[in-house]
């Protein structure tokens, strides 16, 4: 699929690194690198509107992640958790001569952050967080501590998808016929009605670049005995956010020798990371949406916003410092529904870090 065409003042450009050639925006101006990641189903160019607001003084560059966009294709090692993706970035960092950036992570992409904390703390001048994944992953825990719903983490990894969602991707669509047409999926779980972005044609079209399969999106699935009957397999984005492959980032992220500030920012009314999340097997079996659940006691919703907030005060007890904003009357892209609001937000955060 042809690139959309990039806005004034944004440069694109396919940038090779030491593991795989990348898709990278950027800002023209100077200044202190600002690395933005985005979520799944999505691509870098949904930042370029965030990336021209910054003030002075400082740098956007936003890549495609490792399969999305325009970016090599190649596959993800769920085994490492955001390990493949980690790496990529240090990588990239290298390429460019950047030893520290702010970092600004949307939903999956968070978990980059939290890995590069493990592994590269001074490489994170600060890390804001927008409708972050749980530290615990998604799907397949209970409990404000993450504590596994089953051994086998069955309700998370690839096998939780929509198949209907990953053959429209397989197939380009754009229609807007049907609940799961990725279009409608964008606009009824990434915003809150009656918001459309402006630029929905480009960003539908960014998003449909994953690639997808058993070994790329969602990944791959393994048997179990445990509802909903699939447990994670090796594979792919989804895999790779399992709290089976995962279970020690929160720990180790506590011990990191240098803690970098955090915001977290979220939207008042996000659907997708949620306590009561319409995208997590324990609330759609709950709603009567996935059938056989085993009820509350067994498989309760994962309290993804509990989770992180509980999480989050651990990590100031152990010397970081965090602070949490909630944009009113938004969903799971405070940044692209109310950009003034969180602009603000942002830039008084970058300043002070």
């Amino acid at each position: 699929m042809d690139k959309p065409a990039y806005l004034d003042g944004i440069d694109g450009k396919q940038i090779q690194t030491k593991r795989l050639e990348m898709h990278v925006l950027s800002t023209m101006q100077e200044g202190d690198p600002v690395i933005f990641l985005h979520g799944n189903f999505s691509a870098a160019l949904f930042w370029e509107e965030t990336m021209l607001a910054l003030p002075d003084g400082f740098r956007g560059i936003a890549p495609d992640l490792r399969g999305y966009g325009w970016t090599e294709d190649k596959p993800i090692d769920a085994t490492r958790g955001y390990l493949d993706w980690c790496e990529d970035i240090a990588a990239l960092m290298d390429t460019l001569g950047i030893d520290s950036a702010h970092f600004v992570a949307w939903s999956l992409g968070a978990g980059v952050i939290y890995r590069l904390i493990i592994d590269s703390p001074q490489r994170v001048r600060s890390a804001t967080l927008i409708s972050p994944v749980s530290i615990y992953g998604f799907g397949g825990t209970r409990g404000l501590d993450g504590e596994p719903v089953f051994p086998d983490f069955a309700g998370s990894g690839g096998g939780t998808v929509n198949p209907e969602f990953i053959q429209l991707i397989a197939a380009g669509d754009r229609s807007a016929e049907g609940s799961n047409t990725p279009r409608n999926v964008i606009n009824s779980s990434y915003y809150k009605a009656p918001f459309r972005a402006a630029r929905e044609e480009d960003f539908l079209t960014g998003a449909l670049m994953e690639r997808t399969g058993a070994d790329r999106y969602p990944g791959d699935a393994v048997p179990s005995s445990n509802w909903p009957f699939a447990a994670p397999g090796i594979w792919g984005p989804i895999n790779a956010s399992s709290p089976k492959y995962i279970r020690e980032d929160a720990p180790r992220m506590l011990a990191a020798e240098h803690k970098p500030p955090i915001l977290w920012v979220r939207g008042s009314d996000d659907l997708i990371v949620a306590d009561q999340s319409l995208f997590e097997l324990g609330t759609l079996g709950k709603m009567g949406l996935v059938p056989g659940w085993p009820g509350e006691e067994t498989y309760p919703s994962q309290p993804m916003v509990g989770q992180m907030r509980a999480y989050l005060e651990q990590y100031a007890e152990h010397g970081g410092q965090y602070t949490e904003h909630v944009i009113e009357d938004t969903a799971h892209s405070p940044h692209i529904e109310k950009p003034e609001a969180f602009h603000a937000i942002l830039h008084d955060f970058l300043r002070s870090n």
